[in-house]
C-alpha cells in the first residue's frame, strides 16, 4: 500500500508500535540506520509489535544511500516535519507514496527537507507542543493516506 520510512530511530518500542500499524496497513517498513538501540529483533521492539513482527514487511538499510538506491528518489517521497507549513491532509497521497519520518530527538535533516520541499507536510497542533510522539505522527499520516485512496482497496 504505503512505505513507511524511518530515519535512524531511537526508540525500539515506537519502531514495534510502527511495525505493527505498518502490518495493520499492509505498509512496507522501512529502517535506516544507525539505530538509537541494539538489532531490531531486541525484545522491546517485538513487544510493542505483537505477534505481527513476523509477517511484517520489514527491511533495513545501512544509511540514506543504501535505501535510495533500492527506492529511487522521486517527487512521491513526503517528509514529515515541523518545518513546513503545509498540513499533511492537503497533500495529495498515491498507493506506493513513501512518508519519512526522523529520529525522535531531532526530525528530519535540514538537507534531506530540501530535496522536495513540496512533499514536506506537517501535522498542526494547537498548542505550542514542540512535536508529537513518532507512532502517532505515523499513524495520522498514513490514514490520512489510507482516506484518500480507500476506495482502491474496499
Amino acid at each position: 500500500m504505503f512505505n513507511i520510512v524511518l530515519l535512524e530511530p531511537r526508540i525500539p518500542g515506537n519502531v514495534g508500535t510502527i511495525g505493527r500499524l505498518a502490518f495493520a496497513l499492509d505498509c512496507t517498513l522501512h529502517l535506516i540506520k544507525p539505530y538509537g538501540f541494539g538489532e531490531i529483533n531486541e525484545k522491546q521492539v517485538k513487544r510493542a509489535g505483537l505477534d505481527y513482527w513476523h509477517d511484517l514487511d520489514v527491511r533495513e538499510y545501512e544509511n540514506i544511500e543504501d535505501f535510495w538506491s533500492k527506492n529511487p528518489f522521486n517527487k512521491r517521497h513526503f517528509f514529515a516535519t515541523t518545518k513546513t507549513k503545509q498540513v499533511y491532509f492537503e497533500a495529495k497521497y498515491e498507493v506506493g507514496d513513501y512518508f519519512y519520518f526522523g529520529r525522535e530527538d531531532a526530525g528530519l535533516p535540514e538537507n534531506l527537507l530540501s530535496l522536495n520541499k513540496e512533499g514536506c507536510v506537517t501535522i498542526p497542533m494547537t498548542n505550542e507542543a514542540r512535536s508529537l510522539n513518532i507512532a502517532n505522527s505515523v499513524s495520522i499520516v498514513a490514514y490520512e493516506a489510507l482516506r484518500q485512496n480507500f476506495k482502491e482497496f474496499k
